[in-house]
């Protein structure tokens, strides 16, 4: 028996990588496609690559697949090309499909793991700490108005029991700080004052997010909040981020002085991205998610002497992983669940129009929460905020997981996850460029002589 599994293991390892190779050209095709005709058409080409990767996984061309939705391998057209050439067994496909499904999974953590890293090289901690209370404002607020109108308004207008309720409004008190992130990037605003807030408020919605869905996950789980678990990731996410900060500052020397003894080919790079997997290792062991660790990293190395030239050296890096974790959010998606002619979507979509509502103001409403500053542009912040992209997604996977949520609130919060994270992209670049028209000074009109 055990030379068998060796020898079946030995035998699909190489249709494992045959898929993953074919799976990385459908993702990069459908990127650069996507992207292209986003930024020809004005939009964000982070829109176009989860166009891209919507058009090639389950609700359209079926190129790209994963099996958490229920899906077989004889669904994945990759997977059947596979079986047309090699004569594979059912068993041995679904083997297949499920390892090359989880490498590209990998491969996509690793690609907003490196978005997260680039973004924290290119924010400036002084002035994420300048604007910190103004973040924290916008964060808190982002995280209680969504939550108490969704549970509340569920529970009332549409009488959804009490756990499914607090289910979808914890889903809707996320923001995917990623998209929003290459958005400013990509418009040069992530300097900024309101692209400083709006990370810095994204990066604490990550953290309260983290809490609300273990706090939720154990009411599913035991019926009662532990009231020890909420202690215990408030105090470890403060003291990650602030100790990661602060014993980062201390060693940025020796790191500077390390890469500068090193004579071998990318020293600098690597030793940075040894950086961002450990601190990405120690988040994920204290049970907060790897992203934090990573954009603390960036953070911690933006304050040294190499800043310029690692921003420079990670660019090729991102542009290979980074367009896997966007393409596979559009691939998860399932827009099925926007079709009225299905008498089981009806109720869903009812209730979906409510959500998408409710996550739009509720975000919204986060920047003219800043009193006081008028200089600010308050509606780019709180759109910023709203896309809930892959984290709105993993609520709505773990609810569906633990049986908390009916197939009608579930598929309500796919349905707004899929609204808020497409319409956000071009609507904070509107935003952004409405506000510079309104900057610009008027010509002045000549007078005749």
């Amino acid at each position: 028996m055990i030379a068998t599994a060796v020898e079946t293991e030995t035998e699909i390892a190489p249709l494992v990588l045959a898929g993953v190779l074919l799976s990385l050209v459908v993702i990069y095709f459908a990127s650069k496609l996507g992207g292209e005709v986003c930024l020809r058409l004005n939009l964000p080409p982070v829109l176009g690559e989860l166009v891209g990767g919507v058009l090639v996984g389950v609700s359209a061309l079926k190129l790209l697949l994963f099996p958490e939705g229920g899906l077989a391998p004889e669904d994945s057209l990759v997977i059947q090309l596979l079986m047309g050439s090699a004569d594979l067994s059912p068993e041995a496909a679904q083997s297949v499909f499920n390892a090359q499904s989880e490498v590209i999974s990998v491969i996509s953590e690793l690609g907003v793991i490196i978005l997260l890293f680039e973004i924290g090289l290119e924010s400036n901690l002084k002035e994420l700490i300048r604007v910190g209370p103004q973040a924290a404002i916008v964060a808190v607020v982002g995280v209680v108005t969504p939550f108490s109108l969704g549970t509340i308004g569920l529970m009332t207008i549409f009488g959804v029991a009490a756990i499914p309720a607090i289910f979808a409004g914890a889903a809707l008190t996320a923001t995917s700080i990623g998209i929003t992130a290459k958005v400013l990037a990509e418009i040069n605003r992530l300097s900024s004052n309101e692209g400083q807030i709006i990370i810095g408020a994204a990066v604490l919605d990550d953290i309260l997010g983290i809490i609300v869905l273990a706090v939720v996950g154990s009411l599913v789980k035991t019926g009662e909040i532990q009231i020890s678990n909420i202690i215990y990731l408030i105090l470890s996410a403060t003291g990650f981020v602030v100790g990661s900060i602060l014993i980062g500052r201390l060693l940025s020397p020796f790191y500077v002085s390390l890469v500068n003894r090193m004579k071998t080919r990318g020293q600098l790079l690597l030793v940075s991205i040894c950086v961002a997997f450990i601190l990405s290792y120690i988040a994920q062991i204290v049970q907060l998610e790897a992203i934090l660790g990573s954009f603390a990293a960036g953070l911690i190395l933006a304050e040294t002497e190499k800043r310029e030239d690692l921003e420079e050296q990670i660019l090729p890096l991102a542009d290979f992983f980074v367009p896997v974790f966007f393409v596979c959010v559009g691939a998860k998606t399932d827009v099925s669940v926007l079709n009225p002619a299905v008498p089981a979507n009806r109720e869903g979509l009812i209730i979906a129009a409510f959500l998408i509502l409710v996550a739009i103001v509720g975000k919204v409403v986060t920047g003219f929460t800043l009193f006081g500053k008028s200089e600010l542009n308050k509606l780019a912040i709180g759109v910023g905020m709203i896309p809930r992209g892959e984290v709105g997604l993993v609520f709505a996977g773990v609810g569906a997981a633990s049986g908390a949520l009916d197939p009608a609130t579930d598929a309500a919060i796919i349905v707004m996850v899929i609204v808020t994270t497409f319409v956000a992209p071009p609507w904070l670049r509107a935003v952004f460029e409405g506000a510079k028209k309104e900057e610009a000074p008027e010509k002045p009109v000549p007078t005749p002589d």
